[in-house]
């Protein structure tokens, strides 16, 4: 069976962060690992509280992933602090790690700075260069670039310079600042755009999470990145679409909607 480890911050209720990634992976076939990057306290109206691990823990947890099961793909979610991108970066050249899928989550959509300045310089510096795929929002896009991006033909200049930076194929997410749901893969100095199937559901918490997963594991299963692009698409269309409604607030996607076997009956 193929592996995937996702090294990202816990979300206790369940939508977004570690357990969206965990039910992702197994959901699209592959055995799931974790390395916890921050404890948090939240639900479906918002956080209350961060607990960030030591990076000291953190290279441990690493250390006892990558000597014993090692991931066939890695997805990087949100980090807040510059110690802790360190030691991600360095340990994954330690292990030289494979198929790594980093989701930069900097900038909320509503435009909200949700780390500091200098833990984004280190994201850029360390851990950008080390990505097979980055999958910026726009507004993360617009951060890295400088640019102002509100249409097709900027994200495409934004995705080249970025992929031109980092060395790295990048997935430029449109989200509703540009259209609903289509987003644009920059590799290899080839645009290829995914149309997105516009889905009228308010509970989209993790959409970024299960996406990135989703990709990692596909290029884990050995696909190539636009197939591993392509198959998650179709995947969050799937969770989405299934309209689970959970919560006061935006809740999560049914992670598991594909998922029918004797076990999942209820009684």
């Amino acid at each position: 069976m193929r592996t995937a480890l996702t090294i990202a911050g816990s979300d206790s209720c369940g939508g977004a962060g570690i357990q969206a990634d965990i039910k992702t992976m197994q959901a699209n076939g592959v055995y799931a690992m974790s390395a916890i990057t921050a404890l948090t306290a939240q639900n479906t109206t918002g956080v209350s509280d961060i607990y960030d691990v030591s990076p000291e823990f953190l290279g441990a947890q690493l250390d006892s992933v990558f000597t014993d099961i090692f991931p066939d793909a890695v997805k990087i979610g949100m980090v807040s602090q510059a110690g802790l991108i360190k030691i991600i970066a360095s340990k994954l050249r330690q292990y030289n790690a494979k198929n790594i899928v980093v989701d930069p989550v900097m900038v909320a959509t509503s435009g909200a700075k949700l780390i500091s300045d200098d833990a984004i310089e280190v994201l850029k510096s360390e851990l950008f260069p080390l990505a097979n795929l980055l999958t910026p929002n726009i507004p993360e896009a617009e951060v890295l670039t400088g640019m102002v991006i509100t249409s097709p033909e900027d994200m495409v200049k934004a995705a080249q310079v970025i992929s031109s930076e980092y060395n790295s194929a990048v997935l430029l997410k449109g989200g509703h600042k540009v259209n609903d749901a289509n987003d644009l893969l920059f590799d290899g100095g080839k645009a290829t755009w995914f149309n997105g199937k516009r889905i009228n559901n308010p509970n989209t918490h993790g959409t970024g999470c299960t996406l990135s997963s989703a990709i990692a594991s596909n290029l884990a299963k050995g696909y190539s990145l636009e197939d591993a692009v392509k198959r998650a698409k179709d995947y969050i269309s799937g969770a989405l679409g299934a309209m689970l409604d959970l919560g006061k607030g935006s809740g999560s996607m049914d992670h598991g909607f594909a998922i029918d076997n004797e076990f999942t009956k209820e009684n």
